[in-house]
């Protein structure tokens, strides 16, 4: 024997019993099954009963006949537990016989969970593509309420409404965690509107433009079907930045080509967008009744736009929040990849009989791509390394770390710094760095003969003051092609001396493009004067450069890295 037994509306708990014969449903008198509901077709479906197994079949009704909320399609087997919808009239199918079922993943003929089964809510909504030829409107269906019942219950909500008005702007305060407020919003709505049965919150991401439901809620745990949230409606409702109401969704003609609101019959839905304090749309609200007698009203719609308003707020900081934790965290990061970097050069200037050094580096940024070393060689040598990795940031920093040891290790395997150098450039193409390459300037320092053989690759040729105070270039035509252009490309030393009372002084383009608040570059020439001033001591050159091209900037805020390093012979 089976049954179907009313489980909502104001006769829930009736039984209608099902027999061995045909049993129609339908408004017209004649039927088996009289339902009163203006909503339901005069013979809106049939139940029939065949060799032990009942089935229900849809009559081309006008809102069509749902089977644990999926839409029949010709005829439906039906077993224990099964909940059946026409319309706003919710049945479960109660049955003795239990025929043996296929399994599946979702249970019996992959069905829904029974009446009754817990749900987890935030896995219920997809959001899908409507047609895009809605019609565009900001009329708001009105709806007069004339049920007593209904009077009576809005009669008693202003208060309700009130407070949980208050407890939705208190969660709001208390939180930056959208994730942790948003369904805190839904159970307050809830409370507002207790005709609601679903509602979602949908969250468009910045990067991508998609459109994520960060929160759903279902009035009953009955109703764990999946919300497929229309792209129509949310999009229509984000581009005009208004909310809309309609109190009846299913027959009006702003949704008509909307499937989602076909396929679930919801008979009224209010749809407000969560705007940010530049007037941008981040989301929408939306809340829906299936309900045809219990439809929002504009009082209602205005209540629902009180809520989003305060709403969008909280995500705006709370986006904003989050956007600077994580810029605390990538400072974090760079603030030790500065000190990584910094370990990674010399902790001191070497100490050379008869020699003075001086060198400085600081990045535009944290992190940058200049970089220089001192690389103690057989016979007592000294290589001077300084380099410019092209581009800024973590990346040049990244590239500059392998250079650097890349160097050291070639200029101290190999006994010629000539072959160093073409070894160098090779192993960096062969690392395949194709948009990337490196100006540099070697040199190797005899210190009993102030002997200096400078390979340039590149590189903003040295300057070598002359114990008369004559500044002069180290032979700029034997610059060699930067490291990482040409593999076959062979570097040659120009040999210098060093003679008492001399110097050289090795710098990245930072200190000769350094800029004023006027827009001026400080420049080669300037670097030159500076550099054949009168000075007691050649070991103070660096430090007078330096403060000479502090006093010429002005506190502008350096834009590439300065590197400088100057050799002096007492």
């Amino acid at each position: 024997m089976a049954n179907l037994q009313l489980i909502n509306g104001s006769e829930a708990g009736r039984s209608y019993p099902l027999g061995d014969e045909k049993a129609v449903l339908g408004r017209h008198p004649d039927c088996e099954i009289v339902l009163d509901s203006g909503a339901v077709s005069r013979q809106h479906a049939r139940v029939s009963h065949e060799e032990g197994q009942y089935f229900i079949e849809d009559l081309h009704s006008r809102n069509g006949t749902f089977v644990n909320d999926q839409p029949i399609d010709g005829r439906r087997a039906l077993v224990n537990g099964d909940r059946l919808r026409i319309c706003d009239l919710v049945f479960a199918f109660q049955s003795d016989v239990r025929p043996p079922v296929p399994f599946g993943p979702a249970g019996p003929f992959g069905q829904a969970p029974a009446f009754g089964q817990p749900v987890d809510e935030s896995s219920f909504a997809v959001v899908v593509d409507d047609e895009d030829h809605v019609k565009s409107s900001t009329f708001l269906s009105k709806l007069e309420l004339t049920n007593d019942s209904s009077r009576m219950r809005f009669e008693v909500n202003p208060l309700a409404k009130l407070q949980a008005l208050l407890e939705i702007t208190r969660n709001l305060s208390r939180s930056l965690s959208i994730d942790a407020v948003l369904p805190k919003v839904l159970d307050s709505l809830f409370k507002i509107f207790p005709q609601a049965d679903r509602g979602f919150i949908v969250m468009r991401v910045p990067q991508t433009g998609l459109l994520v439901p960060k929160a759903v809620k279902f009035r009953r745990p009955d109703q764990g079907d999946t919300i497929r949230v229309s792209r129509t409606i949310v999009d229509q409702v984000m581009q005009s930045r208004e909310a809309v109401l309609s109190a009846d969704a299913a027959s009006d003609a702003r949704f008509q080509m909307s499937q989602s609101i076909a396929d679930f019959r919801i008979r009224s839905m209010m749809c407000a967008p969560l705007i940010d304090s530049e007037q941008t749309a981040l989301g929408v609200i939306q809340i829906d009744t299936l309900d045809q007698r219990s439809r929002f009203t504009e009082d209602d719609l205005e209540v629902l736009a009180g809520v989003a308003a305060p709403a969008g707020i909280a995500i705006e900081n709370a986006q904003l929040h989050e956007r600077s934790l994580k810029q605390q965290a990538v400072q974090l990061d760079l603030q030790m990849a500065h000190r990584v970097q910094q370990g990674l050069l010399p902790a001191a200037p070497p100490e050379v009989p008869g020699y003075r050094f001086f060198d400085f580096y600081t990045p535009a940024n944290e992190v940058g791509g200049d970089f220089y070393d001192y690389v103690e060689l057989p016979g007592g040598r000294l290589a001077v390394v300084l380099a410019d990795v092209s581009g800024k940031g973590v990346s040049a920093a990244l590239l500059m770390a392998k250079l650097s040891a890349e160097t050291r290790y070639c200029l101290a395997s190999e006994a010629d710094p000539a072959n160093a150098m073409n070894r160098l450039n090779a192993s960096f193409i062969h690392a395949g760095w194709e948009d990337r390459f490196v100006t540099l300037v070697v040199a190797v320092l005899e210190p009993a003969t102030g002997i200096m053989k400078v390979f340039n690759a590149g590189h903003p040729s040295p300057l070598m003051r002359r114990s008369a105070g004559i500044v002069e270039e180290i032979e700029v035509e034997q610059a060699g092609l930067p490291i990482g252009v040409d593999p076959d490309h062979r570097y040659k030393p120009c040999e210098v001396r060093l003679a008492p009372g001399e110097a050289i002084a090795l710098f990245t383009d930072g200190f000769s493009e350094a800029m004023n608040r006027e827009g001026q570059l400080y420049g080669i020439e300037r670097l030159r004067q500076r550099l054949s001033e009168p000075v007691a001591d050649v070991g103070t050159l660096g430090p007078r450069v330096l403060s000479d091209v502090k006093q010429f900037v002005n506190g502008r805020a350096q834009s590439d890295d300065m590197c400088l390093i100057c050799v002096a012979r007492k």
